[in-house]
């Protein structure tokens, strides 16, 4: 693996340590805070670096536009907090956005480890693109049944 390759993939085990934690703890405290601000740097970093690699395609593919999408619902996770619109459910937006990025990375890392199980080279795309979904489908279906009680456990 290259030392870009070895980079992504640390700023991306960050990420998802840091995310895994906050979605455990009770939400809108320091630690919360502290860990939040590591996850979102992280995840700038992972897919910042994921913009510079190209040894799979050799040119802008598939797994670039994923990552400015990342980077999208990043965005859109933090302009509610900052802006603190709309008025009374900019916590709600925040939440759902950043439920969505982890769930995301969590895909991206499934597909990441499934695509490399030997035998399934020969189906690079429906291994990614299955798991992926499955990931996704689960993550959603998740956060629809929780994020409502997670946002009452807020400080």
């Amino acid at each position: 693996m290259s030392t870009l390759g070895w980079i992504h993939t640390i700023f991306g085990l960050v990420a998802l340590a840091a995310g895994t934690a906050v979605l455990f703890m009770r939400k809108g405290g320091r630690w919360h805070r502290i860990l939040g601000h590591v996850y979102l740097t992280n995840m700038v970093a992972l897919n910042v670096s994921a913009l510079f690699i190209y040894r799979l395609y050799g040119r802008f593919g598939p797994f670039h536009w994923m990552a400015l999408g990342s980077l999208l619902t990043l965005i859109a996770g933090m302009i509610p907090v900052f802006t603190r619109r709309p008025k009374g459910r900019w916590l709600e937006r925040h939440a759902a956005f950043i439920n969505g990025s982890y769930v995301g990375l969590v895909a991206a890392t499934t597909a990441e480890i499934t695509s490399r199980i030997p035998g399934t080279e020969e189906m690079f795309g429906l291994v990614v693109g299955g798991t992926s979904a499955l990931v996704i489908g689960i993550g959603a279906v998740l956060i629809q049944r929780t994020l409502p009680q997670s946002l009452r456990r807020s400080a």
